[in-house]
C-alpha cells in the first residue's frame, strides 16, 4: 500500500472522473435517441492487466461483464499495441448480446499499453431477421444480427458491419461517438500520468484494487451464510411458453460470495439464454448492493465473487444459443433469485422490484422520399426502449415508482423526441396507480405507456412478470403483474407482431413488492387487471 486514506480517495475520484467524462462524450456525441436520450451505454477504465480501475455510474449489466471483453482483446495474436482500437459484440467472446457493441482502446502511455479505455453502447439495429435485432422467438444467435468477434477497428471492418445493418448512417455516427469516448479515456489517463508520474498512477491503481477487495471481503465476512437456496421462474423463451426454472445456492464464507446455479433449466430453444459473463454481472450487482457506498466499484470487488453454473444451462449458454433476451431479462431474474436466497437467510434485502426491462422494439420503412428521419436512412428506421416500473420496498423506505430496476439504469425517451423522430404517437404515459404491493412500506408503482402506430411496422416485445408477480418481503404483498396488450388483447410475455396504422400497443409494467405486514388492504400482485383508468 503506497497511498494513505486521503490519497486513495483523491485517486479513486480521479480515475472515476475519467470514466464519467468518457460517458458524457459518448452521450453528447451520439445521434440515436437510445444512446443520446436513454443513455443505454457504459464506460470504464482498465489497467494494463485487464482489471477495471473505475467505471461510470451507468448500466449494471454492461459494466459487470466488460472485463470479459478486455480479456478477449488481450488474448489476441498479435497482442494489442499502443493506440489500437478494437470492436466486438460476440456474446461468446466477451460480449453480452449482439446490439451491445463494445469499443476498446489500448491506451498509449510512454510508448507502451498503459491501460484500456472501454465503452459499450446498445445500437438499435445490428441486422438479423427483424428490425431492432431483438426478435422474440429467435432460435440461434445468427437470427439476432451480425456477429463481430474481437477485431481491430479498421475502415474495412466498419464498412463490413454497416453493410449488415438497416440504419447504417446512424450506426456510423454512434460508432464515431464511441471512438471519441475511447479517445477521451486515453487523454485522461495520460493527463494523470503527466501530473503525478506514470509509476505513481500505476501504484495508485493497484492500491485501489487491493483496497476495494479488502473492503468487499470485510463486508461480506460479516454476512456469514451457507446453503441459502431459492428458485424463481422465467415466463417462456419466445418459442415455448413453459416456465423455466432458475435455481441458486448462495454461500458466503471467508469473505467470498459464491453463487452456484446447479438445478437451473438447460439452455432454452428461444433467446432467454445468457453467457456466463452476463450471469457474473448480475451476481456482481447483488454483491455491490451489500457493500458500503464508499467502497470503490472496480475489479477488486470482483475478486470476492465466485460464480459456477453447469455448462450449457440457461445461465451458461453455449454457442450458438440465442441470447438477446438473456442479457435484458434473464439477468434481471438472476438478480431477483439471488436476492430471494439472501432474504431466506435473514439478510436484509428489499422486496422484489418489477424484475423486467419491458423491452419494446419497433422498425419499418417510411414513405418513399421521406429519408433521414430519426434512426434511419433511405426510408428505414428502428427504435428500441426499455420501460421502468416499480422498485421493491425495503425496511424503512417505500419503493420508488416508475424507475428502471435492477440490471437496467437507463432513462426514458421523452415523448417529444419519440414523436418527432418516429412514426409513433404516445397516447398515454402515466404511473400505474395502486400497482405497488402493500406493506408496512409499500412497493413502487409501475407505469402505463401506450404507443399508436402511424405507419406499418414490426414490433418485438421481450418482457417478464406477466404471470409471476414480484414478491413482497417480510409479510408485504406482491406487486401487480405486468401486461402487454395490442388493441386491448393481451399478448404473451415475449412476442413479435405486425402493426398497422391506428394499432395501439399498451404496456403496463409491474409494481414492486411491499415490505412488512400491517400495511392495510388494497394493492398486491394478483389483480393483474388493475392499472390507471384512462
Amino acid at each position: 500500500m503506497t497511498l494513505d486514506a486521503v490519497g486513495l480517495e483523491v485517486m479513486g475520484h480521479a480515475f472515476a472522473s475519467i470514466a464519467e467524462e468518457m460517458g458524457l462524450v459518448l452521450i453528447h456525441s451520439a445521434v440515436s435517441p437510445n444512446i443520446r436520450e436513454r443513455r443505454d451505454c457504459s464506460a470504464a477504465l482498465f489497467d494494463a492487466a485487464g482489471e477495471m480501475i473505475a467505471q461510470a455510474a451507468h448500466i449494471p449489466v454492461h459494466l459487470g461483464a466488460m472485463h470479459e471483453a478486455v480479456a478477449a482483446v488481450r488474448a489476441l495474436a498479435p497482442p494489442p499495441g499502443p493506440g489500437d482500437v478494437f470492436i466486438l459484440n460476440d456474446p461468446y467472446t466477451g460480449g453480452s448480446h449482439l446490439p451491445d457493441i463494445t469499443l476498446i482502446g489500448a491506451v498509449e502511455v510512454d510508448g507502451t499499453v498503459g491501460g484500456y479505455s472501454v465503452v459499450r453502447a446498445h445500437h438499435s439495429d445490428v441486422g438479423g431477421v427483424q428490425a431492432g435485432s431483438m426478435p422474440a422467438g429467435a432460435r440461434e444467435v445468427f437470427a439476432e444480427g451480425v456477429i463481430v468477434p474481437p477485431l481491430r477497428l479498421t475502415a474495412d471492418v466498419e464498412r463490413f458491419l454497416l453493410a449488415n445493418v438497416r440504419t447504417a448512417e446512424t450506426r456510423r455516427a454512434d460508432l464515431a461517438a464511441q471512438r471519441a469516448a475511447v479517445a477521451r479515456g486515453g487523454e485522461g489517463l495520460r493527463a494523470l500520468a503527466a501530473r503525478y508520474g506514470w509509476a505513481a498512477v500505476r501504484a495508485a491503481a493497484t492500491d485501489l484494487l487491493d483496497y476495494a477487495e479488502r473492503r468487499a471481503r470485510d463486508a461480506l465476512g460479516r454476512l456469514k451464510a451457507t446453503a441459502l437456496t431459492a428458485t424463481d421462474w422465467l415466463e417462456g423463451d419466445g418459442v415455448d411458453d413453459a416456465d423455466l426454472a432458475l435455481s441458486v445456492r448462495v454461500d458466503i464464507t471467508e469473505g467470498v460470495f459464491h453463487v452456484d446455479f446447479t438445478g437451473t433449466a438447460p439452455a432454452a430453444r428461444g433467446n432467454v439464454n445468457c453467457p456466463l459473463a452476463v450471469t457474473r454481472s448480475a451476481v456482481l450487482f447483488v454483491v455491490r448492493t451489500l457493500l458500503p457506498d464508499d467502497v470503490p466499484t472496480n475489479g477488486g470487488v470482483q475478486r470476492a465473487v465466485r460464480v459456477t453454473a453447469p455448462p450449457g444451462c440457461l445461465v451458461n449458454a453455449r454457442f450458438p444459443s440465442a441470447v438477446a433476451a438473456g442479457n435484458v431479462e434473464t439477468s434481471q431474474r438472476i438478480a431477483d433469485t439471488v436476492f430471494l436466497a439472501l432474504a431466506a437467510g435473514g439478510i436484509g434485502v428489499p422486496a422484489q422490484g418489477q424484475g423486467t426491462m419491458n423491452n419494446v422494439t419497433f422498425g419499418g420503412q417510411l414513405a418513399t422520399g421521406n429519408v433521414q428521419r430519426g434512426d434511419g436512412v433511405a426510408g428505414g428506421w428502428t427504435y428500441y426502449e426499455t420501460i421502468g416500473g416499480g422498485q421493491g420496498a425495503s425496511q424503512g423506505a417505500p419503493g420508488p415508482a416508475g424507475v428502471h430496476v435492477g440490471m437496467s439504469n437507463t432513462r426514458n425517451t421523452p415523448i417529444e423526441v419519440l414523436e418527432m423522430e418516429y412514426p409513433l404517437r404516445l397516447k398515454s404515459y402515466s404511473l400505474r396507480r395502486g400497482s405497488g404491493g402493500v406493506g408496512q412500506w409499500r412497493g413502487g408503482d409501475g407505469v402505463v405507456r401506450e404507443f399508436e402506430a402511424l405507419a406499418p411496422m414490426e414490433a418485438s416485445i421481450l418482457a417478464e412478470r406477466r404471470r409471476h408477480a414480484p414478491r413482497g418481503a417480510a409479510g408485504g404483498r406482491d406487486g401487480a403483474r405486468g401486461r402487454t396488450l395490442l388493441n386491448g388483447v393481451p399478448l404473451a410475455p415475449k412476442v413479435s407482431v405486425s402493426l398497422e396504422p391506428g394499432d395501439v400497443l399498451r404496456v403496463e409494467t409491474p409494481g414492486g413488492g411491499g415490505w412488512g405486514g400491517g400495511g392495510g388492504g388494497g394493492g398486491g400482485g394478483d389483480d393483474s387487471e388493475r392499472g390507471d383508468k384512462q
